[in-house]
């Protein structure tokens, strides 16, 4: 039976890991420091509508204390700017029976638009998922998971750089069992492409000011990636945005936990790195790459890039700063 090893325990390795286990699923859940030695040491702490659940699952620090397998599917859930380096950490590991971990499948879930190539550097065989999830990470040995089945969060996966096959399908299943909303696509890059024209606004959580000021910025930000991403010719889903289906995913109340506040927020408020290079600088990339202007997304990434910068920033400031920039 396929094992899991999730490679990341924040708000989304923690929510996979607190799904596939309870369906069945083996699972290696790697976290590093105090959230990782509080989940070994009493399992993983969901915080849900209603309840708490505590998922018991096998914990490893890093790639040094898990014994890989040949029938091992990696899913790196770090920070796309943590990425590189967890690849390399764990391209080169020894698997049972022979080989290296380059040989297995990994999965790769982070937003933007890098890190699957990344991944094909060193593996074989990489699926790219986009993930939409409520979930967070906030407190050491913890996650919040406030959506519930059948739509815990949403995933679009498919293979990347080959065509689709046996396995896509059954990752997509698996999840699917696990009580995601899981859909198998022939070019997860478009999925990538709509996924970051939303996340090119995670930043505004943290900047000051009144909500038709943060709509007006959201709707800038996201208007002028679109417009960087049809230069570049970068695929988009057929309406530019994703595709639910008929799910009807729903954030619900969960003790003690402010919802809405997204990835970017998450990583300030623990004091990590930051992600904005990763989301504004790479439409910013693209823009310089194809002639086209990004002033505002520039202005975000001058802003927000250095992690913990956002101490006074304002979003009139924001607004004003950006056209400057042409």
């Amino acid at each position: 039976m396929t094992r899991y090893v999730v490679i990341g325990g924040g708000a989304v390795g923690g929510a996979l890991a607190a799904q596939l286990v309870p369906a069945g699923h083996d699972v290696v859940l790697v976290a590093r420091g105090e959230h990782g030695r509080a989940v070994a040491e009493r399992g993983l702490v969901v915080r849900r509508p209603g309840r708490v659940d505590v998922v018991p699952v096998a914990v490893a620090s890093g790639p040094d204390e898990v014994a890989l397998r040949p029938d091992d599917v990696l899913l790196l859930t770090v920070k796309t700017q943590d990425a590189e380096a967890a690849l390399a950490a764990w391209a080169w590991r020894p698997v049972e029976g022979g080989g290296v971990a380059a040989d297995l499948p990994v999965v790769t879930f982070q937003n933007g638009l890098l890190t699957e190539d990344l991944a094909l550097r060193r593996f074989a065989r990489v699926y790219g998922a986009t993930i939409g999830i409520a979930a967070s990470h906030l407190t050491p040995g913890e996650v919040v998971s406030p959506s519930e089945p059948p739509a815990v969060g949403m995933v679009w996966l498919g293979r990347y750089g080959a065509p689709a096959d046996a396995l896509q399908q059954d990752l997509v299943a698996d999840l699917s069992d696990a009580g995601f909303a899981a859909w198998s696509v022939p070019d997860v890059r478009a999925q990538k492409g709509a996924k970051l024209l939303a996340n090119v606004a995670n930043a505004l959580d943290l900047v000051a000011g009144d909500d038709d000021l943060r709509a007006e910025a959201r709707a800038r930000l996201r208007d002028e990636a679109l417009t960087v991403l049809q230069a570049a010719g970068h695929p988009l889903p057929p309406s530019g945005v994703l595709d639910h289906g008929a799910v009807d995913f729903r954030v619900l109340p969960v003790e003690g936990h402010v919802a809405g506040r997204l990835s970017t927020w998450q990583s300030f408020a623990r004091g990590a790195s930051s992600e904005v290079d990763y989301l504004n600088g790479e439409i910013v990339l693209l823009a310089r790459r194809h002639g086209v202007p990004a002033p505002l997304n520039e202005a975000v990434q001058r802003l927000l890039g250095p992690a913990g910068a956002a101490a006074g920033a304002t979003l009139e400031g924001l607004l004003a700063a950006g056209p400057a920039l042409v």
